[in-house]
């Protein structure tokens, strides 16, 4: 009983820390066809097993039955929101926390989401 309880408790960690937002697209599935490709919403196509990265950040993996995506993007939420601020950084697809007053000098980040 210990066993199991402690499983759950480290499942229950794990859950919490992994907070990734993420969607599903479902392929569309022709009967007695097998599925070679998905079509993203763009309407762009990837080959079965392959993984790509969005313009927005996602990183995305085509499976026989659907398009699994996930954000790339980890948002800052521990630190000095009177000192600092987060700016985004679309090439990198990550935000960076510094000084309000010097934005040449960081801030430190005690916390993060994703």
């Amino acid at each position: 009983m210990n066993v199991l309880l402690g499983r759950l408790v480290i499942l229950a960690t794990f859950v919490t820390l992994c907070n990734a937002s993420c969607y599903l697209i479902p392929n569309k599935i022709v009967p007695g066809e097998s599925t070679k490709e998905c079509t993203d919403l763009k309407g762009n196509k990837h080959p079965l097993n392959s993984s790509w990265q969005t313009e927005n950040c996602d990183a995305c993996d085509c499976l026989e039955k659907e398009i699994s995506c996930c954000s790339l993007i980890a948002i800052p939420v521990g630190y000095d929101k009177d000192n600092c601020q987060k700016i985004f950084k679309q090439e990198d697809c990550k935000y960076i926390v510094v000084e309000k007053k010097d934005p040449n000098n960081t801030c430190d980040v005690t916390e993060w989401i994703s």
